[in-house]
């Protein structure tokens, strides 16, 4: 599609400024008005949670337009901004996705003894605010006997694992066919060749449809600006993962792909003591996730939406 036929995206919330001329003639004058007044109506549920972006910043383009040299620039500038707010140098990233890779999770539930190690492990990994706490796993108690997630329990106490009760981890399943994808008005949030769905928490406006879209309750929203001591900044970082995120943006679990593209497991994985969590490329048949997906019995949590997650619960008979 030409430059000019673009339906504009919205902008870095940084404030900074980026390379080339605008040249998207179609959203001039009154075309420019209308775009703002619905980007307005869109707004309007968050109150005074964030502000209405101007004209020029509307204009800006999309990050997954940016050069090179505009992307360091604006990885370096959040590396400021993280130095003065945690008083850390991070080193930003954005590493791409492998080709021939496609990422796929399986959780063996007979063997998950609900400890919530991998809550925690993904809080440090992955920049997650403290205070409120903000959490990308919720560990399910369900009632043996049962698959109803609706009257599970998230927030148990005491001894683990109970006689009564099994255990099913829930995260993004990072689905084929993403509801969060097609709910989003502005292109805050796609689908990367590796199957990983990511966000952008520049371009995010905070409407927070992708959560009421997503049928695994797998997206939180900063209501609050994210508290983290400084002595648990985690200073590796990926744009599009756990750097540290504004209020007023959604943010989720995205199988720590700072980690995963560079060849390790995500964090979750290497914590769980009982090896209930498995985690590797799909598209290799002799990888142990796909060796589980074609031998074990597999359950697709919400199978019925059609979805098509990546994310796949087993059990060893």
């Amino acid at each position: 599609m030409a430059e000019e036929e673009r339906t504009p995206d919205y902008p870095e919330q940084d404030g900074a400024e980026t390379s080339g001329a605008v040249t998207r003639r179609a959203f001039l004058g009154t075309m420019a008005v209308g775009a703002v007044a619905a980007t307005a109506a869109a707004l309007a549920p968050l109150g005074d949670i964030t502000d209405l972006p101007t004209l020029e910043e509307f204009l800006r383009q999309h990050y997954k337009e940016l050069t090179p040299e505009d992307k360091q620039a604006l990885f370096e500038r959040i590396a400021a901004q993280v130095q003065k707010d945690y008083g850390v140098r991070a080193n930003i990233v954005d590493p791409p996705p492998i080709p021939g890779v496609e990422f796929a999770y399986a959780l063996n539930i007979g063997r998950c003894i609900g400890c919530r190690k991998c809550v925690y492990a993904c809080m440090k990994e992955n920049n997650q605010s403290r205070n409120p706490q903000i959490q990308y796993i919720r560990v399910l108690q369900m009632r043996k006997g049962s698959i109803d997630v609706e009257s599970s329990s998230h927030d148990y106490e005491g001894a683990v694992p109970k006689d009564e009760f099994y255990y099913m981890p829930v995260q993004c399943h990072q689905c084929r066919k993403a509801p969060c994808v097609k709910a989003c008005p502005v292109q805050a949030t796609w689908q990367e060749p590796d199957g990983v769905v990511v966000i952008d928490y520049n371009w995010c406006i905070g409407c927070r449809y992708c959560m009421a879209a997503c049928p695994y309750w797998a997206r939180r929203f900063n209501f609050e600006k994210p508290s983290i001591p400084k002595e648990e900044i985690n200073p590796d970082m990926g744009y599009l993962s756990n750097r540290p995120r504004p209020k007023g943006v959604v943010e989720k679990c995205h199988f720590c792909l700072q980690r995963t593209r560079n060849g390790r497991y995500p964090a979750c994985v290497e914590v769980c003591p009982t090896g209930s969590r498995k985690f590797g490329n799909i598209l290799d048949p002799e990888s142990e996730v796909a060796q589980i997906i074609k031998n074990k019995r597999i359950y697709i949590l919400k199978e019925e939406v059609g979805t098509l997650p990546r994310f796949y619960y087993y059990f060893d008979v």
